[in-house]
């Protein structure tokens, strides 16, 4: 899953998102103006190929939103988490709205998918995730993450849990250094849990080494992705988190990890705000052909036609979500 640069495909942009090596595309606040453009973009990434490339964007709401002009405003999802302290079915239903309307308005505007519900629990000293979290209590973020997930796919859109196997614990940020837990593996249990329960169609790794499995990050470990496979019976997509990030550095240059990531086991490589790399992978890597693979990523791909956006304002049930998101966000 590679990026551009712009608001609008280039001609090498092109020639890249047809590569066989490519099945999908993630989005940045970079590629957005506005709702027109974006849609007149994403028509246009849809049209080079079949069966289309999947279209993807960090979404969650709170401070990770990537297109907010012409969006709700979602809420951080730490703000359902406190409705859940003080009533837990309300919590949920504000879940399930807010997932409503996250999906419905990315997929009226043809974004096929969004990298949420982020799973982490909230230990608190966290420099990435914060806010992010649900709620600290696995139990919560459960409740909480599966109403969300009913509402993406009443919306339109898959799930993808993260980031595996629990980023909330460490404090570094892995964008910018490479976290270690130091943990024993019976005291990751609770962060564990929400992907034993929940029902995900993706899952995305995360740029921390758990020294109570081995000495790679879990995008890199081969463990913690056959544990993913064998003892969770996770068969959806695993994706790496963002393989330009520092705290995959640790196997060396973007062809290194692009092939460790999948010799490991994951499904999608993400490779972002790294053109050249781009380019080296694409010239260098020559995976063996994985139709199961393939199949898993075909999967996220929405069958059912989105609704358009006037049809989504007419919606009583789109409408009432959009109060419920006002009073989270009031």
């Amino acid at each position: 899953m590679i990026d551009i640069a712009g608001t609008e495909l280039t001609d090498l942009d092109r020639e890249r998102l047809c590569h066989p090596l490519v099945g999908g595309i993630i989005l940045f606040s970079r590629n957005y103006v506005d709702p027109v453009q974006l849609t007149a973009l994403t028509a246009a990434i849809h049209e080079l190929r079949s069966p289309a490339l999947l279209i993807a964007v960090d979404h969650e709401g709170g401070r990770v939103q990537r297109f907010r002009d012409g969006f709700t405003r979602l809420p951080p999802m730490a703000a359902l988490g406190r409705l859940w302290d003080s009533d837990a079915a309300k919590g949920c239903e504000a879940a399930r709205q807010v997932g409503y309307v996250l999906a419905a308005e990315l997929r009226a505007r043809g974004v096929d998918y969004s990298f949420t519900p982020v799973l982490d629990l909230d230990y608190g000293p966290s420099r990435v995730i914060g806010d992010r979290a649900f709620h600290r209590r696995p139990e919560a973020v459960v409740a909480l993450a599966a109403a969300l997930g009913e509402g993406l796919r009443q919306g339109g859109m898959g799930t993808c849990g993260k980031h595996f196997p629990g980023h909330g614990y460490v404090v570094p940020d892995s964008h910018v250094e490479l976290p270690v837990d130091d943990r024993a593996f019976e005291a990751m249990q609770e962060d564990i849990e929400p992907y034993r329960q929940l029902g995900l169609d993706g899952i995305m790794a995360a740029h921390v080494i758990y020294n109570c499995m081995d000495c790679n990050t879990a995008v890199f470990s081969n463990k913690w992705i056959d544990y993913l496979r064998k003892q969770i019976r996770f068969d959806g997509v695993v994706f790496t988190d963002d393989l330009s990030m520092a705290g995959a550095g640790v196997v060396g240059d973007m062809l290194a990890r692009v092939e460790t990531a999948y010799a490991a086991g994951c499904d999608m490589l993400l490779v972002c705000n790294a053109p050249d790399a781009v380019g080296q992978v694409l010239a260098n890597w020559k995976p063996a052909v994985d139709a199961h693979r393939s199949r898993r990523i075909k999967a996220l791909l929405a069958t059912a036609p989105a609704k358009s956006w006037e049809e989504l304002q007419a919606e009583p049930n789109y409408q009432s979500a959009l109060l419920t998101i006002s009073r989270l966000m009031a």
